[in-house]
């Protein structure tokens, strides 16, 4: 039996919504299986057969109920015993969704994607608030980020909040602040790079890492900047920046291997 999988999509109601081409109607008793990818444990929900031949079925899986854990879950069709892992040619990336999709204050959030070899997969994360970054640039001798508070549960309209840019250098205990604008879901900060030096003028000349976060009024705690609703992980082997010099030292964004925002000072 050929089955592929044309759409994928993981829908605000935590629905894993799939529609297959297929070359013969699904048999009574097939089963979509999920595996997780590190520990072998498995779920499955039985699909039944569709009454009519078609071409193409459309599937709802209610994903909440299965109880999945953080991880990747590989997709696979079983019959009998029998099992194939499910083919996919949907990408499962759009960015205006997983936009609409972060809105929403969760637990967990559910992601349906395509691997390097052509299957179907579910990411599944913790869902904390945290603020997602979008853009980064140096400019007129500021650092300067901006990007979407993401499962804050604030509303994406015109309201302005409170809030407020920190970063901390935990070697040194050093602190720096500066005001930021958040408007709906939608953020928008910058600070001096000499007032970030001036902040630990001791080890301005030593190799040493500010993390960044976002204090926003109305959110119980401070959010991590980050950068994970999108299709490019391992950031920091992937993603360079463009490095600054403040008074011959050496300052650059970059990313931990959890895709946390940092600032390299020195080195």
């Amino acid at each position: 039996m050929g089955v592929v999988v044309t759409d994928a999509e993981v829908t605000l109601a935590d629905v894993l919504s799939l529609r297959l081409a297929i070359d013969e109607p699904l048999e009574d008793g097939t089963e979509l299986v999920l595996r997780h990818r590190t520990t072998g444990v498995e779920r499955d929900v039985l699909l039944g057969t569709p009454r009519a031949r078609a071409r193409e079925v459309s599937l709802a899986v209610s994903l909440a109920p299965l109880e999945l854990t953080t991880g990747r879950w590989d997709a696979y069709l079983r019959h009998e015993g029998k099992r194939s892992r499910l083919r996919s040619v949907d990408p499962g990336f759009s960015l205006d969704h997983l936009d609409a999709y972060s809105l929403c204050q969760r637990t967990l959030a559910y992601r349906s994607y395509r691997t390097r070899n052509g299957f179907l997969a579910l990411k599944i994360s913790d869902a904390e608030p945290v603020a997602e970054v979008r853009s980064i640039w140096f400019r007129e001798g500021r650092f300067e980020v901006m990007g979407l508070l993401a499962f804050t549960g604030l509303e994406d309209d015109d309201s302005r909040h409170e809030a407020m840019l920190t970063l901390d250098r935990r070697q040194t205990s050093a602190h720096l602040s500066a005001t930021a604008t958040v408007q709906g879901v939608r953020f928008h900060a910058a600070v001096s790079l000499v007032d970030v030096l001036a902040a630990d003028p001791d080890g301005a000349a030593n190799s040493g890492t500010w993390e960044p976060a976002l204090e926003v009024d109305g959110v119980p705690t401070p959010l991590r900047l980050g950068a994970r609703h999108d299709d490019v992980d391992g950031k920091r082997r992937r993603l360079h920046y463009p490095s600054a010099r403040v008074d011959d030292v050496l300052i650059q964004p970059c990313y931990t291997a959890d895709d946390e925002l940092r600032i390299e000072v020195g080195g």
